[in-house]
């Protein structure tokens, strides 16, 4: 579990091309000072496993499922990254509860200069996302100050740009997204409580219309 709180901004440094994955090695000082062989770390928002570490840097492997939900199929050497350490038994929520399991992409709009700042996102997830709720931008834990449509806007503080590379994104640059488990959880709950009660509320109907004739 991640909280969405970034620990460090990480840079690519190697990218290797795997039949249906892709292999990564990241810079990250902070993450990987007590980071060993299977720990996850969040990578702008993925939680990866990690299976190297050395002289600072980690690699992963990422799956092609990952690739085709999030950004990362178009990383490249150089990027920056928003790396976070899963959190600890006992650690602190400083964000909201995370998966580091992204649902999708979402594109950097604009930002004006009060530090509003809009995404566009799926429309397959614009019901997950509700006003004064959170959501993970880039695994970046964030309220979401306004939504229309298909788009959701955030007010960034200056510690926000600077510390996570949301501060260097630009128009039309990808984010990972990833909405708050706990809505997809009522939503399939809800669903089957209202199919139930449709499907007996149908039944009984049927029986009584029988019993009239």
């Amino acid at each position: 579990m991640f909280t969405g709180i970034v620990e460090e901004i990480g840079e690519v440094v190697a990218v290797e091309q795997m039949t249906n994955a892709a292999r990564l090695r990241v810079r990250g000082p902070l993450v990987t000072s007590d980071a060993g062989h299977g720990d996850s770390i969040a990578v702008s928002g993925v939680c990866l496993t990690v299976v190297d570490v050395a002289g600072g840097e980690f690699t992963v492997d990422v799956v092609n499922e990952t690739l085709q939900r999030s950004s990362l199929a178009k990383v490249a050497v150089g990027d920056r990254v928003n790396l976070e350490r899963a959190t600890p038994a006992g650690g602190r929520l400083g964000g909201h509860i995370m998966q580091g399991h992204v649902d999708g992409t979402g594109v950097f709009l604009s930002r004006d200069e009060n530090g509003v700042t809009t995404f566009a996102l799926p429309e397959h997830l614009a019901r997950y996302v509700v006003e004064k709720g959170s959501i993970a931008v880039d695994g970046i834990s964030l309220t979401v100050a306004a939504i229309t449509g298909d788009r959701f806007a955030v007010a960034l503080i200056p510690t926000t740009l600077e510390v996570t590379t949301l501060g260097g994104r630009e128009a039309g640059d990808l984010v990972n997204l990833e909405v708050d488990v706990v809505a997809k959880y009522v939503e399939k709950l809800a669903e089957a409580h209202i199919r139930d009660q449709v499907q007996n509320r149908d039944g009984g109907g049927t029986e009584e219309r029988s019993g009239h004739e």
